[in-house]
């Protein structure tokens, strides 16, 4: 079994030895921009590991490895639109660099890139593999929406917010690991074992990464800070305010997640201060706690040896292991 170091090093070279140039310029060299640095591409190596973890040989799933990155970061292009980020890994977002019109259209190019890689590995359960494919990426939409939706909410649940980071990002670490176990003709209950993994996983992350867009230092995180506050998002922070804060608190709550000011660096200030009187990084990191404990029984739960899900405790545990 490969260590997570060694997946991470594979997935680097798979995307080195790739090309992303192509006419027009205009068209692919915001991809090849977006596809360079890369972040963690944490997806492609969950996708390896899962299928090393049921026997498979990564070789033979290099180009799906390299579909899931390739779509995930071209909802990454999208919703840095849609959320007008401007910062994405430590560099200028896309639309931030050209324009909008070019963060849509390489964005479109590069989800059509990503099913290209797919159908370039044959496998007879190909078919299977492609509809675990398509029903996450129409989950991602789905989450997507229902984010946009909850901006002009005033009654968003928990429960509900749950479910819209379960399909907005969630759903695409579980779907890469159940793709990767498909490769490996994996047990069906391993597989939804695996799958749930990854959806305790997901969702342990986006609350991690809620919190560190809220008390998160700016170069470390690799985006701006605050940007959930001031779009008036109704994170998981946000909502147990509300349900904790007194009539008073509650009452500064709602109005400062309505109103839209340009410098939007005193309504962060004042939000932050209400979340740290009401202790909300405790309550965020209890649960955040109780999410990994959720994925790891599931991992436990896979008919492998012990010993052979090291790699994706250690990669799971990466994810989280991010300071605020």
């Amino acid at each position: 079994m490969h260590t997570f170091q060694q997946l991470a090093e594979t997935v680097k070279n798979y995307f080195n030895q790739e090309s992303f140039t192509g006419t027009p310029n205009q068209l692919y060299e915001p991809i090849a921009y977006t596809l360079a640095d890369g972040g963690k591409r944490i997806r492609p190596i969950l996708l390896l590991a899962a299928n090393e973890l049921f026997g498979g040989n990564i070789e033979s799933v290099r180009y799906a490895a390299i579909g899931i990155e390739t779509f995930h970061n071209f909802t990454l292009l999208h919703d840095d639109l849609m959320d007008r980020s401007p910062v994405r890994r430590g560099k200028p977002t896309v639309y931030r660099k050209w324009n909008d019109n070019t963060a849509i259209l390489s964005g479109d190019a590069m989800n059509i890139l990503a099913w290209r890689y797919f159908l370039r590995t044959p496998h007879d359960n190909l078919q299977r593999i492609l509809q675990t494919f398509e029903k996450t990426s129409m989950e991602i939409c789905e989450g997507q929406q229902y984010d946009m939706n909850f901006e002009s909410r005033d009654d968003v649940t928990i429960d509900e917010y749950m479910e819209m980071i379960r399909l907005k990002t969630a759903v695409l670490l579980g779907g890469a690991l159940q793709i990767g176990a498909l490769y490996a003709n994996a047990p069906d209950n391993d597989i939804k074992h695996l799958y749930n993994f990854g959806i305790g996983i997901g969702l342990a992350f986006q609350l991690r990464d809620d919190l560190l867009d809220a008390f998160g230092n700016t170069a470390t995180f690799g985006k701006q800070t605050g940007t959930d506050i001031r779009d008036n998002k109704k994170t998981y922070l946000f909502l147990r305010a509300i349900e904790k804060a007194s009539p008073e608190q509650r009452q500064i709550l709602m109005h400062l997640f309505s109103t839209n000011p340009e410098n939007a660096d005193n309504k962060i200030k004042e939000v932050l201060n209400i979340y740290s009187q009401l202790e909300i990084r405790n309550d965020v990191e209890t649960r955040i706690n109780e999410l990994t404990n959720q994925a790891m029984h599931e991992l436990d739960s896979i008919s492998r040896p012990d010993e052979q899900k090291n790699t994706l405790r250690t990669i799971a545990l990466s994810l989280l292991d991010r300071n605020v």
